[in-house]
């Protein structure tokens, strides 16, 4: 607890709980919930935990999914509330990972994804937005679009992620600039700032995972750079 960021951070997590109990006003806007709040206070939190390898984020993960689900779908964002549920059940899967899914089940290293794989998740992305446009706008979504490249941005990257595959954070942070815009449009102002923090946190999280990579390479007599399916080494936790 002698980190300067851990501090900071508790204190805004207070500041803004506080403000959103008030009924808090930013700038005349609406007032946020207090769900809005704890979405991103544990949103937040949860990219820290990613950015520093810590196996923690995934139970914060699926907290700030419960709140967002609320959130969303009173907010007729229903690709985003469907998505909850499924990080929910992605949460479980990448926990387990994190800390068997290396070889012989132990904790996974950060690494590049194969080709194949990175094939695999770019066909979903464009398959995934293609389909989800038009189901969205068949409810009346009220960004059937962008809700539907978000939701197929995020789920390509989560599962990149429960893999500790580096190249997660190009996925997350092509999706948050959509979602910056898609939230600030629909009122959502503190979660399109969350999303803000959340781009900022992921040039962060890419340039550490880089420097993990590096590292490892370093100490391997005549290595390459490492391969996702590799595994081995431990999690911080």
């Amino acid at each position: 607890m002698k980190r300067l960021d851990v501090w900071v951070g508790g204190a805004l997590g207070l500041a803004l709980a506080y403000a959103s109990w008030l009924g808090w006003a930013p700038f005349g806007q609406t007032p946020f919930s207090m769900t809005e709040a704890l979405g991103f206070v544990t949103g937040a939190l949860c990219v820290y935990l990613v950015v520093r390898e810590n196996v923690w984020n995934f139970p914060v993960g699926i907290a700030n999914s419960a709140f967002f689900l609320v959130l969303f779908a009173g907010a007729r964002l229903y690709g985003d509330a469907a998505l909850q549920i499924i990080y929910i059940a992605l949460g479980f899967q990448g926990w387990y990972l994190w800390l068997r899914g290396g070889e012989n089940r132990t904790p996974l290293n950060v690494g590049r994804a194969s080709r194949r794989l990175l094939a695999g998740v770019a066909a979903f992305v464009v398959v995934g937005t293609t389909g989800l446009t038009f189901f969205f706008r068949y409810v009346n979504d009220s960004a059937p679009f962008l809700d539907a490249l978000t939701t197929a941005l995020s789920l390509g990257a989560q599962y990149l992620l429960n893999r500790k595959a580096v190249e997660n954070w190009w996925l997350w942070m092509t999706a948050d600039v959509v979602y910056i815009y898609l939230y600030a449009a629909r009122g959502l102002h503190l979660t399109a700032v969350l999303y803000f923090v959340f781009l900022c946190m992921c040039v962060a999280g890419l340039r550490a995972w880089l420097r993990t990579m590096s590292g490892r390479v370093r100490e391997t007599e005549g290595g390459g750079s490492p391969v996702l399916e590799a595994g081995g080494g431990a999690v911080r936790g």
